[in-house]
């Protein structure tokens, strides 16, 4: 009975209207912040985030529209889809979701990466690959929320913060790991995930070269 607007534009009678869905059936491009943080892998991307891309992100996280994970989801996947196949390793698509800091997936009420990984694997099922979620990422220590930490704050922020869970190293053979979330703008989440994920022993099968991340949206910047 609660009225619905759309989470781009805020259009009445519609959780999302066409028009802003159109922002999200992009073809994904591979992104790149400057400066590129070291050991970044490849990250694929669809749409910039400004406009209608950033309210729907920032409905989805904080202000928990759930409805607007299964479109973003397909964003993602497609995202998924455009750096999986050129990662060199063969296999199902390993989907690894950066964990949010502990206090911010409690304010939230909801971890919107790992939310987001999960609409994206059932996109990836329905085309017929075989795709799915792999929540092994752990924080070590505590770290502050990324919003409004400038880039060399990020670093530093997350540095060493990430760790592979016991028997995750296991779940990650086999496969073709890319990991995800829902936003690239510095690139220090994605290249501290990388980090752990290199470090708990993924090059030791070979699988570190191809190692990739998939995000919905990226800084306009990062777009070249």
């Amino acid at each position: 009975m609660l009225p619905v607007a759309c989470g781009g534009c805020g259009k009445p009678r519609s959780e999302l209207c066409e028009e802003c869905a159109v922002a999200l059936a992009a073809v994904a491009r591979r992104v790149r912040p400057a400066p590129e943080p070291a050991g970044l892998p490849v990250v694929h991307a669809v749409a910039p985030y400004e406009n209608a891309v950033r309210a729907m992100l920032l409905a989805h996280k904080e202000r928990g529209v759930l409805g607007l994970a299964g479109v973003l989801g397909g964003a993602l996947a497609a995202a998924v889809r455009a750096g999986a196949g050129h990662g060199g390793s063969e296999g199902p698509l390993l989907l690894v979701p950066v964990p949010s800091a502990r206090r911010a997936t409690a304010g939230r009420g909801h971890d919107p990466a790992r939310r987001i990984a999960v609409a994206a694997t059932a996109e990836l099922r329905r085309g017929g690959e075989g795709a799915r979620v792999l929540a092994v990422l752990r924080q070590r220590r505590a770290v502050a929320d990324q919003a409004g930490l400038g880039a060399r704050q990020r670093h530093a922020n997350l540095a060493g913060a990430l760790v592979v869970a016991d028997g995750g190293r296991r779940l990650l053979d086999g496969g073709r790991v890319v990991l995800v979330d829902d936003l690239l703008t510095t690139g220090s989440s994605l290249a501290e995930a990388a980090r752990a994920v290199r470090e708990a022993g993924l090059g030791d099968s070979g699988a570190a070269e191809g190692l990739r991340a998939a995000v919905v949206a990226a800084s306009p910047s990062a777009f070249q």
